[in-house]
């Protein structure tokens, strides 16, 4: 998608809503509509008008599209259809604990609200079909909404709802198809003999290419020298990770319980047995530091993960966001992109997740693509490999 062309952008919208609306309906389904206030989480009928907000504010109302990137911040815009749209869905202004408090919100009002602000983009989508930089909002406008997405099956499985990934297929690795892939295991398959690979020595180029779609906290280039290092070709699988909880005593992770001997894990609800070759999930950056301590490694740095991943044959991402060491931090020669809160507010308070999830949308799912969280988070679909010298 991040060289996406009109008519990719307007079939990837559409079929990203019929997604969307599903999770909706999933919510609705279990009556959970409305749900009690938890920090990592938001109301699902504030997600769908925000969702719905989002892609207005940066197409339907953005007199300036065509500036791209350019784009200044403090022109006038146009009218929202929704006159209330600013006070209720602007995730800027709007506090996260008042989202809960907004008795006018119903429903009928939301699906209204996303049904028409959808058809406004894709009918501007086909006057600004010619235009490379005017693209760039409905990348990102494509791109929110697939977060968005993703952090709706974070919740459904946090709060046991029955929720179906649609969207979920096998993947193959578009960034780079001749380096590592990333294909969801089959339950119970052994894992590769080649556990892990060294990798030589040599100045590595963090960042996004220009003449791309991307986002600005993947921007400019970055040189990184890196000494000769040996990586994990796969994430730490649950038979392991399981092994150090038996050693060491360290807590059990969410969705996790005994059964007899082995282990179940709870899937939107569903209790069944681990598959112990599965990638270990659900774990925080504090887990995998300590999994490492353990087991005498360490995690990869960023710039270690994305030479392995862009460089390695059969190098296996992309059913788990994988933990890195590193900060969240932007690259020298930043410049923040229009939708300015999306990276500098966060810079030095999260850490970098590399890869992608099961649950994440093909849409959003490039190589060179800075996920981040704050370090104790676990209900993410996070997990991590190891790494040594």
């Amino acid at each position: 998608m991040r060289q996406a062309k009109a008519q990719e952008l307007t079939a990837a919208l559409q079929e990203l809503r019929t997604h969307t609306l599903s999770a909706f309906r999933a919510y609705e389904r279990a009556n959970r509509l409305h749900i009690p206030y938890q920090p990592e989480f938001n109301p699902p009928l504030w997600e769908l008008g925000h969702i719905a907000w989002f892609q207005e504010y940066w197409i339907g109302r953005n007199k300036h599209r065509s500036e791209g990137t350019d784009w200044q911040i403090g022109r006038p815009q146009n009218t929202s259809l929704l006159i209330t749209s600013d006070q209720w869905f602007d995730s800027a202004k709007v506090q996260h604990v008042t989202r809960w408090d907004q008795a006018l919100l119903t429903r009928e009002t939301c699906l209204k609200y996303a049904e028409q602000t959808l058809e406004q983009t894709l009918a501007l989508l086909q006057i600004d079909a010619e235009s490379g930089s005017t693209l760039y909002f409905y990348w990102l406008v494509l791109q929110h909404e697939a977060m968005h997405l993703e952090a709706g099956a974070y919740m459904a499985q946090a709060l046991a709802i029955p929720f179906e990934l649609m969207w979920v297929s096998e993947h193959v690795n578009q960034a780079n198809p001749n380096a590592g892939t990333h294909a969801k295991a089959k339950a119970n398959e052994p894992r590769s003999h080649k556990t892990t690979t060294r990798v030589p020595a040599q100045v590595w180029t963090l960042g996004s290419a220009s003449g791309q779609f991307c986002f600005d906290n993947e921007l400019a280039a970055r040189p990184v020298a890196l000494k000769a290092f040996e990586i994990d070709m796969a994430p730490v699988c649950w038979a392991q990770y399981m092994g150090f909880t038996a050693a060491t005593g360290h807590r059990l992770p969410l969705y996790v319980r005994r059964a007899g001997s082995s282990f179940d894990i709870q899937t939107f609800g569903v209790w069944a047995p681990m598959n112990m070759q599965g990638p270990a999930v659900h774990l925080s950056w504090d887990d995998a530091q300590a999994y490492c301590a353990w087991a005498r490694r360490r995690l990869p740095t960023e710039a270690e993960w994305d030479c392995a991943a862009r460089t390695i044959p059969n190098f296996h991402w992309g059913e788990i966001w994988e933990w890195t060491q590193d900060t969240f931090e932007p690259f020298d020669g930043f410049v923040v992109h229009p939708y300015a809160e999306y990276s500098a507010p966060w810079f030095g308070t999260r850490k970098v997740l590399r890869g992608a999830a099961r649950v994440t949308h093909s849409v959003l799912r490039h190589v060179q693509y800075r996920n981040f969280f704050t370090p104790e988070r676990r209900d993410i679909y996070s997990g991590f490999r190891t790494c040594a010298l």
